[in-house]
């Protein structure tokens, strides 16, 4: 490998890679521990986030194999999203895991990836980006026998972020996501949704808090979800900001 792979501006980080290469290799070292060990070192952040992308390029690279790149991803992903918290480098590994995927042609994988980046996309405010994923991964899977049933799931979400963003938004977005999706007009989500967008056209914060009520009484509702229906339901004059 040549030094043009490197671009070696800061020979310091290029040596740190390989010190971390040979620790990997001299104890056996998984790649969320090498990460966990490059975080502890006494040097610059952003030194320490180019040592791990070159350390796991390296890796993928000596392996050869994108399945397991994408595992060295996930794990430091993982890494980032519980003991770093930093949620954007989760999201940025969470991404090349799904792209390696994609390469071996594992689409169930790389949607698991795709969805965790629409997730921690949307609580970043991103919307735009998490309705993109959303709206993919549910078009890949309404079609298929065996994961049909999951992109209701996945339109409903779609369509929360569009709220969030402009209620006109989320009309259009249900209606076709309807139209796609025929299912999902029969679905609890979906009675939701064009619950909430009455309750909010009103501006009605009580007939929007016992449509969630309503729903989570029967389909208990997740961290997630909790977040994002505040959002919504603040932005309706005169809300107190609760869903009690």
């Amino acid at each position: 490998m040549g030094d043009r792979t490197f671009n070696i501006k800061n020979r310091s980080t290029v040596h740190l890679v390989f010190v971390f290469l040979q620790w990997r290799e001299q104890y056996d070292l998984g790649p969320g521990s090498v990460v966990r060990k490059i975080s502890k070192t006494r040097c610059h952040v952003n030194q320490k986030s180019r040592c791990g992308r070159l350390c796991l390029s390296l890796w993928g690279r000596t392996v050869g194999r994108f399945t397991i790149a994408a595992k060295h991803h996930i794990t430091i992903a993982e890494v980032y999203e519980s003991e770093l918290v930093d949620i954007e480098k989760a999201i940025a590994h969470y991404e090349q895991a799904a792209d390696y995927y994609k390469g071996e042609e594992s689409n169930s994988s790389a949607n698991k990836c795709l969805l965790k980046v629409a997730s921690y996309s949307a609580q970043l405010e991103q919307y735009q980006k998490a309705i993109e994923i959303y709206e993919q991964v549910g078009t890949n899977t309404m079609d298929n026998p065996l994961l049909k049933y999951s992109a209701k799931e996945y339109f409903f979400k779609a369509s929360l972020c569009h709220f969030i963003v402009d209620e006109l938004n989320a009309k259009l977005a249900v209606e076709k996501y309807e139209e796609m999706f025929p299912a999902f007009s029969d679905s609890r989500e979906c009675k939701l949704l064009k619950k909430l967008l009455e309750a909010h056209e009103e501006q009605n914060s009580e007939a929007f808090t016992e449509a969630v009520k309503e729903f989570d009484s029967v389909s208990r509702l997740d961290q997630w979800l909790t977040t994002m229906l505040l959002r919504i339901k603040k932005t309706i004059q005169g809300d107190a900001g609760d869903l009690k």
